[in-house]
């Protein structure tokens, strides 16, 4: 039972008390007051019969917002710290002495912290709840983007970039996480506010940065460290979330329970916490389930298959080539968008554009995925398999670095779009993790398997692109490197868009010898 619920809750009881139906009554109308979405506030449970449900239902909605305003806010910074400094990258190496593998070092450290930060953010959500996390991921970010600049010399800038990464990395992980447990009825509403402000805030800094640091006078430093500023504000959004409390035990709840502040479950928490057959829709009744083994009959886009065993231990993720798959997906797709996010506005200036044109330029890739990221998940699940997406986005993107080498300035707009649509790879990556497996438990795994590998391989890719420009003076040889990786984006892409079950691959027995 979730912490916070009232005591005398007789869900379940064969016969309740009067009192208690009309309780119940009270919930239903105050969910309808609250706009018809399912939530049930335990302090419309908890009020006296007769009680106004719209006056009980106001506190929700209050909350509601509050955690919209803080999921949007803290996506919104999830990624300006990264494009911020790749517009103003040519600034930073001249004022720090920085030479180009160390400038390589820099654009490959987003990833390298993802996957060690990342893998931290389930154990430290398990002891207190995802919003105290998120507000920490918050407050490192402000803390990194602000310090590092006056940090003094390369190392302290790389330093006050790890640690604002590492907040990243936090807050990476547990987005979807906030969004699956406060919004379960509501997740791909939330998930296009999340990736639309995420694309926001990317392009926002990477048009921003340049004319930011005019503004203030020509600095670099300050062009950098006011971006500081939207993780303060959302720092201050999170701190009256992140007191998760259970209410009438007092206690922090883990990531499995957490309640908004005050006791009261989050909006959806306490349906969420029903068990509820697979394939039963919300407000449906339950259909029966058959017997372990037993075909079930497929729901519209899902494939027959057996009825999975609640005995059945979990299948090995490493068993399964889509798990393989979609986790080297997720790695060049990475590193496609950390190489175009850290170099692409050096593209341009070694080109002869101005440093304001290569970051409006950036801006554009960047924004392109505001729409498209709203767009392109809606598509992938309507359809039976997604390998003719991942082909278009590779294509595009084989385009676009073919026009970076032939014409970079005469057709830069055109190259950008083309790079925006194959940037996209990044939200279709996320909704194949959430089709390919049967169960939420299974999603769990198989996200944290793909993010993990996924940044891990991407970590060698823009260090080797700095290396490459390093010694060559030139792109031609970088951008072979960033194709040949393309091609093998686009055929990992294809085999992950195939209409697979990684639960169906792992339970396969392993070859004998």
């Amino acid at each position: 039972m979730m912490g916070g619920m009232p005591e005398d809750d007789t869900r379940g009881r064969p016969a309740p008390r009067p009192d208690a139906a009309a309780v119940r009554s009270g919930e239903k109308a105050g969910d309808r007051a609250a706009g018809g979405s399912g939530r049930t506030g335990a302090s419309v449970s908890a009020a006296a019969p007769g009680a106004a449900p719209a006056a009980a239902a106001r506190p929700s909605v209050w909350r509601t917002r509050l955690l919209i305003a803080g999921i949007a806010l803290a996506a919104l910074n999830l990624r300006p710290a990264i494009t911020s400094l790749g517009a103003l990258l040519e600034e930073v190496r001249d004022g720090l002495g920085m030479s180009g593998a160390t400038a390589g070092l820099l654009t490959s450290l987003p990833s390298l912290c993802f996957a060690v930060f990342g893998v931290m953010a389930p154990g430290l959500a398990r002891r207190g709840g995802p919003a105290p996390v998120l507000l920490a991921g918050m407050a490192a970010i402000a803390a990194g983007v602000l310090l590092r600049p006056f940090a003094g010399g390369t190392g302290g800038f790389l330093a006050g970039s790890a640690l604002a990464l590492a907040g990243i990395a936090l807050s990476n992980v547990l987005m979807p996480v906030a969004v699956k447990r406060w919004f379960p009825d509501r997740v791909g509403t939330m998930t296009g506010l999340y990736s639309m402000t995420l694309a926001l805030g990317t392009a926002l800094a990477a048009a921003a940065a340049v004319p930011a640091a005019q503004v203030l006078g020509g600095s670099w430093r300050a062009g950098l460290a006011v971006w500081a500023l939207p993780a303060l504000a959302a720092v201050l959004v999170w701190l009256p979330l992140a007191g998760v409390r259970t209410g009438r035990r007092g206690r922090t709840t883990g990531a499995a329970g957490a309640a908004a502040p005050g006791g009261r479950p989050f909006p959806g928490e306490r349906d969420r916490d029903r068990t509820v057959p697979a394939g039963t829709r919300p407000g449906t009744a339950p259909e029966p389930s058959p017997a372990p083994g037993q075909a079930r009959e497929p729901e519209p886009g899902r494939a027959p298959g057996p009825a999975p065993d609640p005995a059945a231990p979990a299948p090995r993720i490493t068993r399964s080539p889509t798990a393989w798959a979609l986790g080297c997906f997720f790695g060049f797709q990475s590193t496609a968008a950390y190489i175009i996010m850290g170099w692409l506005p050096q593209i341009f200036r070694d080109a002869g554009l101005p440093a304001s044109t290569a970051g409006t330029l950036l801006a554009v890739t960047m924004g392109l995925s505001v729409p498209l990221s709203f767009l392109l998940p809606r598509i992938a699940a309507g359809m039976r398999h997604q390998s003719a997406l991942a082909a278009l986005l590779g294509v595009s993107g084989l385009a676009g670095y073919a026009g970076l080498y032939l014409a970079p300035a005469a057709g830069a707009w055109a190259w950008v779009l083309l790079l925006g649509i194959s940037n996209c790879a990044f939200p279709l990556v996320l909704t194949l993790i959430g089709m390919r497996s049967r169960t939420s438990a299974g999603v769990t795994r198989l996200s944290a398997f793909a993010q993990s590998t996924g940044y891990l391989i991407s970590v060698p890719g823009p260090l080797l692109i700095g290396v490459l420009y390093q010694h060559t003076g030139g792109w031609s040889l970088p951008l072979a490197l960033m194709s040949g990786l393309m091609v093998l984006q686009l055929g990992l892409g294809v085999r992950a868009g195939r209409h697979r079950y990684v639960e169906d691959e792992g339970r396969r027995p392993l070859p004998a010898g």
